[in-house]
């Protein structure tokens, strides 16, 4: 049991106890010397401030009844823990590589620190743990820290913005809402004043943020969940249509296990598994169909099934 674990269980086993505990049992219980027991009360008392006492009358170890309640200190966490904690830096640094790691380095510093005290090897958090991000659109932190920060702090930002529908770069007044991370990318849920509602802003389409001193105005949650969660992807609002997908038995073996939105519902019959998805957008939802290819069916509505009759013909054309 490496010395993490044991300070611990001598720290449990003190904390649990209504009489001063022998010596014995900490050796039987920890499987380890006398001499081992005593370095560690000593890094207990020393150097955690434990209120760790000898009592003669009852020969054993205890806590002071007349200190404070005593707790290890709180970043005095378990290997697990610790563990965890390297693999969501790993995870959000994956997200958007070099966004944070000069703000948790000390942190990640400590961390191994830690690790190596209780025996553990945390280089073996890069080499066992790996997450691959696939279509990032880089958000560099001169964009993405004045946004977080406006957001966080429920500040108004400017900023202009040249979306991709046609491109045109226009100045935006927004008050932010929620930072979206969706398909390895980045997003702003923002009240926009020009558009007077709720917009999605791109962040790798914004340039020349400016935190402005004025407050947000904060919207409802409910308003805000209903927008982000109401219809399938990341085009919010609510759902105009449930589109009905026949998947093939092979397709299924990976769709029927998929949530493609908490509001879908999906059957298994004869001719396949039929899946029911609220949607408010079609532009998504048709990439996602073709995805599938020849393994997928829009068996409605009639608007969304014309629109992937028609990309599926220009699709033939490039190559016909």
């Amino acid at each position: 049991m490496s010395r993490f674990n044991r300070i611990y269980r001598i720290h449990d086993i003190l904390r649990s106890a209504r009489t001063p505990v022998p010596m014995r049992r900490f050796t039987e219980e920890l499987e380890t010397s006398r001499n081992t027991i005593t370095r560690d009360f000593e890094f207990l008392r020393d150097s955690l401030g434990a209120p760790l006492e000898y009592c003669r009358e009852r020969n054993g170890h205890r806590y002071n009844p007349d200190a404070p309640v005593f707790e290890l200190p709180g970043f005095w966490l378990d290997p697990g823990e610790l563990y965890a904690l390297l693999a969501c830096e790993q995870l959000l640094e994956n997200v958007q590589p070099g966004l944070i790691s000069h703000r948790v380095a000390p942190l990640k510093d400590r961390i191994r620190r830690l690790l190596g005290e209780s025996g553990h090897a945390a280089e073996q958090i890069s080499q066992r743990v790996q997450i691959q991000p696939i279509q990032v659109r880089t958000a560099l932190h001169q964009i993405f820290d004045p946004i977080a920060e406006a957001t966080l702090a429920g500040k108004q930002v400017q900023f202009d913005y040249a979306s991709r529908s046609s491109n045109e770069l226009r100045t935006r007044t927004v008050h932010p809402q929620k930072l979206l991370h969706y398909r390895s990318n980045w997003f702003l849920l923002a009240h926009c004043q020009s558009a007077n509602g709720l917009r999605l802003f791109s962040l790798d389409r914004i340039a020349r943020p400016e935190l402005l001193g004025a407050p947000a105005q904060r919207l409802a949650t409910e308003g805000l969940e209903a927008f982000t969660s109401s219809s399938f992807g990341i085009f919010g609002g609510q759902p105009k249509a449930t589109a009905h997908l026949r998947f093939s038995k092979h397709a299924a073996q990976w769709v029927a296990d998929e949530q493609w939105h908490r509001d879908q519902r999906g059957e298994w019959l004869d001719d396949g598994y039929h899946l029911y998805v609220p949607y408010s957008d079609e532009r998504e939802l048709v990439m996602e169909v073709l995805r599938y290819g020849a393994e997928v069916e829009v068996l409605g509505p009639e608007e969304l099934r014309r629109e992937v009759i028609e990309r599926v013909r220009k699709l033939v054309g490039v190559y016909c």
